[in-house]
C-alpha cells in the first residue's frame, strides 16, 4: 500500500509539472492581458469598434474594459455620435456582440468619465453629501423662528447651547510689507472681501497686529482669498521687551481648490494657541506658492478645534499621493478658561418641523442655535461628455447607489440579448479620485449602533467647537472619518459588487485614490471582487498602488492582482513593447499578476494614426507595431501565468493601523533586502488572521513570520486584545505598546483595557508563545526567528518576486539596470534543481551549475539590460561539473550585406527595394522616403551557416523597435527586447539561407516629416501631434550588428 501512495504521489507531481510546462510554453485564456478601451469623446463607429476587437483577439488581449471618455475639446475634439444616442447604443451592441463571437470578455466602466460612479440621473438626494452648520445668535426669553436654509437637501438635527461669555476681540491696527495691501479688508469679518499678497515677492511678508488692550488669545483661523496659494506661516507674540516669541509654526495649504480634494476648496485654517496675553500679534509669511491672498486673519480669544476643516473632511491633502500620517494631527492643548469647552450633557437637541424649520421658546439668557443639515458636495463623473456628466452618487448609502447602477449598468445590460450578455462580465471602478463626504441618510442612527453613544450632542464639532474636550472632539471626528471609511467600503464598494452579482458580473476595482481619497485601501480593496493597481511608464507613481492592490489581494484570498499597466504623459508615438518592459517587470515584483494595459482608443475612421490623448501608451490597430505586440503580449501572459501559481511570498506583514482616510501603510523599520512584505489592517486581523506554527496565518494558507506595528500611540481595544491572543498562541510581534484607544466609543474605559493590556503584552520578549519586540532591527529579529533572506541578490539592479506551492517555488529575477548583470542569486530553496524559465521565448531548462546548503541554493545569474526570467525549482537534481548556466557562444558570423530592404510605398517608402550596404538608421538616411518613414519594412540576405557548430540563434543588434524573423521561408518569431536574439536553429540549414526580418518602427518620424509638408499633401492625421519641422528624429530600423551566434546544445537542453 506504501508503494502504491508513493508511485501515485509520484504521478501526481510529474502531471503538476507537465502542466506547469504546457501552461507556461502555450498560457490559458485566463492569463491573457485586459486593455482600458476609450471612446473617446464621441468619436466612435461600428465599424471602428468591430475591427478594435477583432485586433485584439489577434494579439492575444481577453478582456476589454469600456470607458466613455469626454475629454477636453482642446485636446480631443468632439465627434458626431453622442453618447446614449440610438447610434451609441447600436455601436454599444455591435461591441459587445462582436467580443461574444470572438471570445473577449467585456467590462463596462461603471459610469461615463473614468471617476467615479454618476451622472445626470443622480439626483441632488442621492448625491455625495456633507454635514453643513448654520447658526444664530439669539437673546431670550423669547420664541425663535429659524426658516430651513436655502441648499439643505436634508435636515439632520438642531441644537441649542448657552453662548459662551468669552471676551471680547479688541480693535486692532493692523501694518504689514510694503506692497501688502488692502489690509483692512483681514478683519472686517467679511470672507468675500481679500487682501492679496504682492505679487512675485521673495521675500519674508509681515502683518503685524496691534490691539487697543491686551487679551488671552486661544485660535488663529486664516480664512485664504479664493486663489490658489501654499506659504509656510508663522505666528508670534511681543514680549514686554519688545522681542516676538514664535507661537505656532504651520504650513497653509489651499493650492488645489478642485471639489475633489474637499468639498469646501477654500475652508479656512484654523490653528490652537496655548493661552497667551498679549496686545501685539505678528504673523510671518514665507515661501509663498501662488497668487493668493487672505480674506480673514482672526486672533481670536475664543478656543477652536485645531484643523477642524480637514479633520471633517472637508479639505482633503492636496496632491495625489497621501503619506500614511497625512490624517493624523498633533494632540491639542486643552483650553483653559470658562466657556471655553461646550458640555455635551448640556446640549438642548431642539425638534424640526417636517418642512426642516425650527420653532423654539428660548429661555432667559444668551443662546447660540446650530441648525445640521446635509448639502451636496455637487462633485460630478469625470471626464465625461455633456450628456452623460451628473452628479456622484452617495457613496455611503447603498439604496442611493442602486438607482444609479440600473440607469447605466443594468440598462446596457437590459438593452442585450441573452446570448450576448455573457460577454459583459465586469463592472469597473477607476482609482477614487472624486473627493469626500461625510455625511448620509441615516449617518446619526449608523453612528450610534456602531459606536454606542449619540452624535447628535457632538455635531457643533463640526463648527470648530470644543465639546467635552479637545482630545474627545478629536476622537468624536476620528469615529466619523472611520465610519465615513467602513461606509465606503461596505455601501458603495459591497453594493457594488453585489448590484453587479445580480446580472452575473464581477466588480472589478483599483483600491485607491489620488485625489480625496475618504476610505482605507485595504479594506476598500477588500469588498471587491478583483483589485488592480496601476503604474505609469515613466517615472515611479505605481510604488504605492501596485503594493495596495497586492496587498488587499493577499489578505482578503483574491488569486489575481491587476494593473493599469504602461500609463504615461506625454511624448505621443514614441513608446514601444522594449521601453515598456522594465517598468513592466518591476511591476511583477510589486505583487501584481495581470496585466492591463493603458490604453486603446478606439478608431472610428482610417485616419492614421488616429485618435489619441495627452495620456498613455498607444495600444490599438492603428500603431505602427501594434500586430507585431503579439510578443509582447505572450511575454506578458507567460509571466502572468506563473505569477499566479501558489501564493505570494511575504515574511513581513505590516499593520496599518485604524486611522482614515489611509491609502498606504509605513514601513517603519523598512524591510531589509531579501525579503518582501504586505500590508495589513485591522479587519483582517479581527477576522481572518490565525497563528500557526509561530506563523501569522492566513485561511487560503498566506503566512508571515513577523507582524509589524507602525509608530502609533492608539489601538481600539478589540485589535489589541486578539493581537494578544494572536501572539500568546505564538505570532511575533514588533513595535511600540499603543498607550490609549483613538476612539470616543467607551471612552475612557476603553483607553483603561488598552493601558492595562499593552501593559501585559509588552512586560518582556515572551508573551505566552509568542514573542513581543518594542523595537529593533528587522533583519537581526527574523535572524532570530532562524528566518533567512527569501533572495539574497548579488547585485543592486537585481528585483525578485516568490511564488510558492505544495510542488513549485517560482522565482521571478529581473534586471532593471541598462547594462548587463552578472550575479550570484541565493534563494531559500534546497535539494532542487534550479530551472530557467525564459518568458520571452517560452524555453525552459536545467541549470547545471549552482552550489546547495541545507536551506538555500546560489545559481550564478547572466543578464542583459532589462531582461528577467524565471528560476523554477520542482525536482531533485544535481550540478553538471563543467558546465556553465550562460555559457559564451563557441562561434559567430556576421551577416555584413548589403541588404535588400522594402518599405511600403503606401506609406510613402521608396516605390522598389532599396540596397544598404551596410545597416543605416532610416533617420540619418540621405532620403526623405526613409528619412521620414514610419510603418513596416523587410530587410532580406543571403548568408551561409553550419549547424554542426552548434544551437544556431540570430542575434539582431541593435532594433528600433520590433523586428519579426523568417528564415528559409520558416516564421520564428518576433524580436523586441534584449537580448534581442532568437533561435533559428529549426529552420537554418548548412550553406546558403535566406532571412526576411520585418522591422517596424513608431509614427514619430513621418509626424515630422508630414509637419514638413503643406497641410494638403499630408497622409497623417492626429488629434494628438506635437511634432513639428525641427522635432527630433526618432532612429529606426534594423541597426545591428546582426550575427548568427552557435551555443553548445547541451546547454538549451529541455527541463523536460
Amino acid at each position: 500500500m506504501k508503494l502504491i501512495s508513493f508511485l501515485l504521489t509520484i504521478c501526481s507531481l510529474s502531471a503538476s509539472a507537465q502542466l506547469l510546462e504546457k501552461g507556461f510554453r502555450t498560457p490559458p485564456d485566463s492569463t491573457k492581458p485586459s486593455v482600458y478601451w476609450y471612446w473617446m469623446s464621441d468619436n466612435i463607429s461600428e465599424d471602428g469598434v468591430r475591427k478594435d476587437v477583432e485586433a485584439m483577439a489577434a494579439v492575444g488581449i481577453g478582456r476589454a474594459f469600456i470607458g466613455n471618455i469626454g475629454y477636453d475639446p482642446r485636446e480631443v475634439p468632439y465627434g458626431k455620435v453622442k453618447l446614449f444616442s440610438p447610434e451609441w447604443w447600436k455601436i454599444t451592441k455591435t461591441a459587445i456582440q462582436t467580443a461574444n463571437r470572438k471570445g473577449i470578455t467585456i467590462g463596462l466602466f461603471n459610469s461615463p468619465g473614468w471617476s467615479q460612479s454618476g451622472g445626470p440621473w443622480v439626483l441632488p438626494t442621492e448625491s455625495m453629501q456633507y454635514l453643513a452648520c448654520d447658526e444664530q445668535e439669539v437673546a431670550g426669553p423669547r420664541e425663535v423662528v429659524f426658516p430651513r436654509p436655502a441648499g439643505a437637501i436634508r435636515p439632520v438635527a438642531a441644537v441649542a447651547f448657552p453662548t459662551a461669555h468669552g471676551q471680547v476681540l479688541p480693535e486692532a491696527t493692523l501694518t504689514a510689507s510694503s506692497g501688502w495691501e488692502d489690509l483692512p479688508a483681514l478683519t472686517d469679518g467679511n470672507p468675500e472681501t481679500a487682501s492679496f499678497f504682492p505679487a512675485g515677492q521673495k521675500e519674508d511678508l509681515v502683518l503685524d497686529l496691534a490691539y487697543k488692550q491686551a487679551f488671552t488669545a486661544r485660535s488663529l483661523t486664516l480664512v485664504p482669498a479664493p486663489v490658489p496659494v501654499r506659504f509656510t506661516g508663522i505666528l508670534q507674540v511681543k514680549e514686554a521687551d519688545g522681542s516676538f516669541r514664535t507661537l505656532r509654526e504651520f504650513d497653509f495649504d489651499r493650492s488645489n481648490p478642485d471639489d475633489g480634494v474637499g468639498f469646501r476648496p477654500y475652508a479656512p485654517v484654523v490653528l490652537a494657541i496655548p493661552d497667551v496675553s498679549g496686545s501685539a500679534f505678528r504673523l510671518l509669511i514665507r515661501h509663498i506658492r501662488g497668487k493668493g491672498g487672505l480674506a480673514e486673519c482672526r486672533i481670536s480669544p475664543e478656543a477652536r478645534l485645531e484643523r477642524f476643516e480637514e479633520k471633517q473632511l472637508a479639505k482633503m491633502f492636496q496632491t495625489p499621493l497621501p503619506l500614511w500620517n497625512e490624517y493624523q494631527w498633533v494632540t491639542q492643548p486643552e483650553p483653559k478658561g470658562e466657556g471655553q469647552v461646550l458640555d455635551p450633557a448640556r446640549m438642548i437637541n431642539l425638534p424640526l418641523e417636517a418642512d426642516g424649520s425650527l420653532r423654539w421658546a428660548a429661555p432667559a439668557g444668551k443662546w447660540t442655535i446650530v441648525w445640521f443639515g446635509t448639502r451636496s458636495t455637487g462633485r460630478t463623473n469625470s471626464p465625461a461628455s455633456p450628456e452623460g456628466k451628473g452628479l456622484e452618487v452617495d457613496k455611503m448609502n447603498r439604496k442611493n447607489l442602486r438607482h444609479h447602477f440600473d440607469s447605466f449598468i443594468g440598462a446596457v445590460y437590459d438593452s442585450l440579448a441573452p446570448a450576448d450578455r455573457k460577454a459583459l462580465r465586469y463592472v469597473v471602478a477607476d482609482s477614487y479620485e472624486t473627493g469626500s463626504q461625510n455625511w448620509t441618510d441615516g449617518m446619526a442612527e449608523a453612528f450610534q449602533q456602531r459606536y454606542g453613544y449619540d452624535p447628535l450632542p457632538w455635531l457643533p464639532v463640526f463648527s470648530g467647537r470644543i465639546v467635552g474636550s479637545a482630545d474627545r472632539s478629536d476622537r468624536f471626528l476620528w469615529d466619523v472619518r472611520r465610519l465615513v471609511a467602513d461606509r465606503v467600503a461596505y455601501e458603495y464598494v459591497g453594493g457594488l459588487r453585489n448590484l453587479s452579482h445580480t446580472k452575473g458580473m464581477k466588480l472589478w476595482l483599483e483600491n485607491y485614490g489620488h485625489w480625496g481619497f475618504p476610505g482605507e485601501f485595504l479594506q476598500y480593496g477588500g469588498q471587491s471582487d478583483e483589485v488592480g493597481g496601476e503604474f505609469w511608464n515613466e517615472g515611479d507613481l505605481g510604488s504605492i498602488e501596485n503594493r495596495a492592490a497586492a496587498s488587499a489581494a493577499h489578505i482578503y484570498g483574491k488569486s489575481k492582482v491587476a494593473a493599469e499597466s504602461f500609463t504615461a504623459g506625454g511624448k505621443a508615438f514614441v513608446r514601444y513593447p522594449a521601453l515598456l518592459k522594465k517598468r513592466g517587470d518591476w511591476s511583477f515584483t510589486e505583487g501584481v499578476n495581470h496585466t492591463l494595459l493603458h490604453v486603446m482608443i478606439t478608431q472610428p475612421t482610417a485616419a492614421l494614426p488616429g485618435v489619441n490623448a495627452g495620456f498613455g501608451t498607444e495600444f490599438n490597430r492603428h500603431n505602427t507595431w501594434f500586430y507585431q505586440s503579439k510578443a509582447f503580449v505572450d511575454y506578458l501572459r507567460r509571466c502572468n501565468f506563473l505569477l499566479q501559481q501558489g501564493k505570494s511570498v511575504n515574511d513581513v506583514a505590516y499593520f496599518i493601523g485604524e486611522d482614515a482616510p489611509k491609502m498606504t501603510g509605513t514601513r517603519q523599520p523598512e524591510i531589509p533586502a531579501g525579503y518582501s512584505y504586505d500590508y495589513i489592517n485591522a479587519e483582517v486581523i479581527l477576522t481572518r488572521l490565525t497563528v500557526e506554527n509561530g506563523k501569522w496565518t492566513l485561511p487560503d494558507g498566506t503566512s508571515y513570520h513577523v507582524l509589524v506595528l507602525p509608530p502609533l500611540k492608539t489601538m481600539r481595544p478589540e485589535v489589541l486584545e486578539r493581537l494578544a491572543t494572536l501572539v500568546q498562541a505564538g505570532g511575533t510581534l514588533l513595535g511600540p505598546a499603543p498607550e490609549r484607544s483613538p476612539s470616543l466609543e467607551g471612552y475612557p474605559q476603553a483607553d483603561k483595557k488598552v493601558k492595562d493590556l499593552a501593559a501585559k503584552v509588552w512586560s518582556g520578549e515572551r508573551y505566552g508563545a509568542g514573542r513581543v519586540f518594542r523595537s529593533g532591527d528587522l533583519a537581526d529579529i527574523l535572524k532570530t526567528l532562524k528566518v533567512l533572506p527569501d533572495a539574497g541578490l548579488g547585485d543592486k539592479a537585481l528585483l525578485y518576486t516568490h511564488r510558492h506551492s505544495a510542488t513549485e517555488d517560482i522565482y521571478f529575477i529581473t534586471n532593471q539596470s541598462d547594462q548587463p548583470v552578472s550575479a550570484p542569486v541565493t534563494v531559500r530553496v534546497s535539494g532542487r534543481q534550479p530551472e530557467w524559465w525564459d518568458a520571452v521565448t517560452g524555453t525552459t531548462r536545467p541549470l547545471p551549475e549552482y552550489t546547495s546548503s541545507d536551506e538555500t541554493t546560489t545559481i550564478p545569474l547572466r543578464l542583459d539590460a532589462y531582461q528577467s526570467g524565471f528560476l523554477v525549482f520542482r525536482k531533485k537534481g544535481s550540478p553538471k561539473a563543467g558546465q556553465r548556466n550562460f555559457p559564451e557562444p563557441t562561434a559567430a558570423n556576421e551577416l555584413s550585406g548589403p541588404w535588400s530592404v522594402t518599405f511600403d510605398p503606401a506609406a510613402r517608402g521608396p516605390e522598389r527595394p532599396v540596397s544598404f550596404p551596410t545597416l543605416t538608421d532610416w533617420s540619418k538616411h540621405t532620403d526623405p522616403r526613409i528619412r521620414d518613414y514610419s510603418g513596416k519594412a523587410v530587410y532580406r540576405i543571403r548568408f551561409t551557416a553550419d549547424p554542426s557548430k552548434g544551437k544556431a540563434f540570430l542575434h539582431l543588434g541593435e532594433v528600433r523597435a520590433l523586428a519579426s524573423v523568417k528564415i528559409n521561408g520558416v516564421t520564428l518569431g518576433t524580436v523586441w527586447t534584449a537580448p534581442w536574439e532568437l533561435d533559428i536553429s529549426r529552420a537554418v540549414k548548412k550553406g546558403v539561407n535566406e532571412a526576411e526580418i520585418e522591422v517596424a518602427n513608431t509614427w514619430v518620424n513621418r509626424l515630422i516629416g508630414d509637419s514638413r509638408l503643406p497641410e494638403a499633401q499630408r497622409r497623417t492625421w492626429s488629434n494628438v501631434n506635437p511634432y513639428k519641422p525641427e522635432s527630433t528624429y526618432e532612429p529606426s530600423g534594423l541597426l545591428g550588428p546582426v550575427r548568427v551566434l552557435y551555443y553548445p546544445a547541451s546547454t538549451f537542453s529541455s527541463s523536460k
